[in-house]
């Protein structure tokens, strides 16, 4: 991985970690908690593709694992964030911009209900047998629920900085273009980024005002 997503992933893991140990897992929700690190890891993932996505998966579970107050062995949710991290990584968007905010709010309430399902059967295979205790169903509907709810201001942010970092041509439409060709898509409704259109008429009229501007400089310079 470059220097620059090396940098960028691990800021954006430390403050996610450092929010929900702070705020989400003192808010004491029914059920699951709301997770920040694991919505962090599938935004990352879908920018950086599925080898970046396990390698960051991996590091934010086992920075989760040693931060208290973890209760549980060392490496468990590193697996499990590698395995959600590398899954995330599959469905990245090839032209590195999403058409519809559909597909990666399915894969968060995938991802929801797959970590939680491998956290608990990681668990059983060590003898961690509290998510029986809990009730499994209750925290497969509450993790998915919370996970969706913060999603949508969480995912586009973190995908905009990710390719603001790649230098990518997308993210440099303007200030806010790069945030509005994920955050539109989310927010509403559903309905997708329909952008591209507008950026061609967009080009055109600049070409037109450039000719337009051309024409006059040669008419100045002939008087």
């Amino acid at each position: 991985m470059r220097f620059n997503r090396m940098l960028l992933s691990v800021t954006l893991v430390v403050v996610a970690l450092v929010i929900q140990v702070s705020v989400l897992a003192r808010l004491h929700l029914p059920g699951a908690v709301p997770d920040l690190v694991l919505l962090t890891v599938i935004a990352l993932a879908m920018v950086y593709g599925h080898v970046g996505g396990a390698l960051i998966g991996f590091g934010a579970g086992l920075l989760s694992d040693v931060v208290p107050p973890a209760d549980h062995a060392a490496g468990r949710y590193a697996l499990v964030l590698c395995v959600i991290g590398y899954c995330a990584g599959l469905v990245k968007p090839e032209n590195g911009r999403l058409k519809s905010a559909t597909g990666p709010m399915a894969v968060v309430v995938v991802a929801a209900i797959g970590s939680t399902l491998l956290y608990a059967g990681v668990g059983a295979l060590v003898g961690d047998t509290a998510a029986r205790h809990v009730g499994l169903t209750s925290l497969l509907f509450t993790a998915a629920l919370y996970d969706l709810l913060l999603a949508p201001f969480v995912v586009p942010v973190v995908m905009a900085l990710a390719r603001r970092a790649e230098n990518d041509p997308l993210s440099e439409a303007g200030s806010a273009g790069g945030a509005g060709d994920v955050s539109t898509g989310w927010l509403s409704s559903g309905t997708g980024l329909r952008i591209g259109s507008q950026r061609s008429g967009l080009r055109v009229k600049a070409a037109k005002a450039r000719v337009a501007r051309a024409g006059r400089i040669k008419g100045v310079k002939r008087l």
